[in-house]
C-alpha cells in the first residue's frame, strides 16, 4: 500500500508540474504576442505619414534657424551701434583733448591784447617791444587755429545769451536795443563749443524824462 501510494502522488505531482509549466508557457506565449502587436502596431503607426513627420522636423528646424538668425541680426546691430559710438568718443576727444590748454592761454592772450592796445596809445612806447609783443600773440593764436579755437565776433552784433555775457547795459541812442558796443573781454569757441564767453556791454534805450519834456512841448505850443 505505501508503495502505490507514493507513485499516485509522484504522478500527482508530475501532472501539476505539467500543467504549471503549460501555464506558464502559455503565459509567455501571450506576452510575446502583446509585446509583437504593440511593436507591430508602433510600426504602422511610424509608417502612416513619413511626410508629416518629415514636416515637423523640417518646421522645428526652420523656427531654430529663425531664432538663431535673429539672434545673429541683434547682435550685429548692437556691434554696430558700439561702434559708431566709439568711433564718435574717440572724435570728440580728438578735438577737445587740448581745450583745458586752450583756456590756459586765454588769460595770456588776453594780457598781450592788452599791452599792444596799451602801446598804440602811447607815443613813447619802444617799437621793438611792440613788434616783439604782436609776434608772440601771433604765433599763439596760429596754435589756436591749428586746434580750431577761434575768438567770438561780439562787437555790433545782437546780444546772444548763448555766446555773450553782459556785464553792464548802457543807455546810448547810437544803437539799436540789445547791441553789443563794448567788449571787455573776448569769447572763444573750439570746433563750435563755447569755452569761454564774450564779456559784453550791451546798449539800453535812454530814459526820456517824458513829463518834464512834455510840458515844455505844451509851453512852446501856447
Amino acid at each position: 500500500m505505501t508503495a502505490k501510494k507514493k507513485i499516485k502522488i509522484k504522478s500527482e505531482a508530475n501532472q501539476s508540474d505539467s500543467s504549471g509549466k503549460k501555464s506558464a508557457d502559455t503565459d509567455k506565449t501571450d506576452d510575446k504576442t502583446i509585446v509583437k502587436n504593440d511593436t507591430a502596431q508602433e510600426t504602422r503607426d511610424k509608417s502612416v505619414d513619413p511626410i508629416k513627420d518629415l514636416e515637423e522636423k523640417l518646421q522645428a528646424s526652420e523656427e531654430t534657424a529663425k531664432e538663431s538668425y535673429d539672434r545673429f541680426l541683434r547682435v550685429s546691430a548692437e556691434f554696430e551701434n558700439y561702434k559708431k559710438r566709439s568711433a564718435r568718443e574717440m572724435d570728440e576727444f580728438r578735438k577737445f583733448a587740448n581745450q583745458s590748454l586752450i583756456k590756459e592761454l586765454l588769460p595770456i592772450v588776453d594780457n598781450l591784447e592788452l599791452a599792444i592796445k596799451s602801446s598804440n596809445e602811447n607815443e613813447n612806447a619802444a617799437v621793438g617791444l611792440v613788434d616783439g609783443v604782436n609776434l608772440t600773440l601771433r604765433e599763439i593764436l596760429k596754435v589756436f587755429e591749428k586746434y580750431d579755437a577761434k575768438p567770438i565776433e561780439a562787437l555790433g552784433r545782437t546780444f546772444d545769451p548763448r555766446y555773450h555775457e553782459a556785464v553792464m547795459r548802457e543807455e546810448t541812442d547810437k544803437h539799436p536795443e540789445n547791441t553789443v558796443i563794448n567788449e571787455l573781454q573776448k569769447g572763444y569757441l573750439m570746433h563750435e563749443r563755447l569755452i569761454r564767453p564774450s564779456m559784453v556791454v550791451v546798449a539800453a534805450p535812454k530814459k526820456l524824462d517824458g513829463g518834464n519834456k512834455e510840458d515844455e512841448k505844451i509851453k512852446d505850443e501856447d
